[in-house]
């Protein structure tokens, strides 16, 4: 099984946006190192506790700090961007680390409602045209004149580059037969809502059809993971993450607290009930434990690829998460 990171430059308490992006280029560094397969940066706006909000910017950033590792975008969000735009960017990807670059995209606006307004200049977005979009993308990369004037009357430029690998983003199985049908990766966040079956995988392979981008299907399963030593400090570690969680379904967007604010928070009866519910967006254990159970996962879903977020307070405790990780599944 292939492991991958996915990052969101998460701005935990005492640190800034600025210490968020170091950090994860000191990560994109160690994964290179560990031989982790690839790492995506993911695209979010107007949100203080999470600053990856150019993932394209910072792919660049990452590429040229390392020498193996797949670089990308988990995703681009589409809908803030035109299909030219997004070729050029990634084609100028490519043309710096040939054979590197991933162009990974989702159909979500990854931000509220204020933050899509302000990205499109306070006009009504277009929601409803996103695999119309990324085909058209799709073409422009591949050196092909798409139909219409809009976007037929322009190549995106650079030419000749080396074709980026092509990646859409689903979280809830919709996206898999379209997916399929334009012959690109499919990557499933099953730390969103944990709603990945073998129904959505068995689609996407069944209706998959070759393209210059890829030859056969490919999937790969995002998990929020925290590991340790032991289950013990795995569980302490991964406390914030859950109180974090139990913030976001009441509407609260913030840093999340260190372990030891964690470990004395102040918790309702109901509030732990309804971090339990979450739990299974979460995998947490010893590394062995976090191995077995990712193992298990591929043997159940037969998917290709482990991709992993982690967010423990401390760099250097995250870190240790994917440092264990490679210990217990690519040595």
């Amino acid at each position: 099984m292939r492991l991958s990171v996915l990052d969101q430059a998460p701005v935990t308490k005492g640190n800034t946006g600025v210490d968020a992006l170091r950090k994860s280029e000191e990560l994109a560094v160690l994964a290179d190192e560990l031989g982790y397969y690839r790492m995506w940066m993911a695209e979010h706006h107007g949100i203080g506790s999470v600053v990856s909000s150019a993932p394209e910017i910072t792919a660049a950033r990452l590429a040229a700090k390392t020498e193996n590792i797949r670089i990308g975008t988990g995703g681009v969000m589409m809908m803030h961007y035109s299909p030219l735009k997004m070729a050029e960017v990634f084609k100028t990807l490519s043309a710096f680390s040939p054979g590197r670059i991933d162009f990974g995209v989702g159909r979500a606006p990854g931000g509220d409602g204020r933050a899509v307004y302000a990205l499109s200049e306070g006009k009504r977005p277009e929601m409803d045209n996103m695999y119309e979009k990324y085909q058209i993308a799709l073409q422009l990369i591949n050196d092909e004149t798409p139909e219409g004037r809009l976007f037929g009357s322009t190549p995106a430029v650079p030419d000749n580059v080396t074709l980026p690998e092509a990646w859409m983003l689903g979280s809830s199985g919709n996206s898999a037969i379209e997916t399929a049908k334009m012959g690109v990766g499919y990557s499933f966040a099953q730390f969103f809502n944990g709603e990945l079956s073998r129904e959505i995988l068995d689609d996407y392979r069944r209706n998959f059809k070759p393209s210059a981008f890829m030859e056969k299907p490919e999937i790969n399963v995002c998990y929020m993971v925290t590991a340790a030593e032991t289950r013990e400090e795995a569980e302490y570690q991964a406390k914030p993450q859950d109180i974090a969680g139990l913030w976001l379904s009441q509407g609260r967007i913030e840093k999340s607290l260190t372990p030891e604010e964690a470990k004395n928070y102040p918790l309702t009866e109901m509030d732990k009930m309804k971090i339990q519910q979450r739990r299974p967006l979460h995998i947490v254990g010893s590394a062995k434990e976090v191995a077995e159970k990712l193992q298990a996962e591929q043997e159940m879903y037969g998917f290709d690829e482990a991709m992993i977020v982690s967010i423990p307070h401390a760099q250097e405790t995250r870190l240790d998460v994917y440092k264990l990780l490679a210990k217990e599944l690519l040595d």
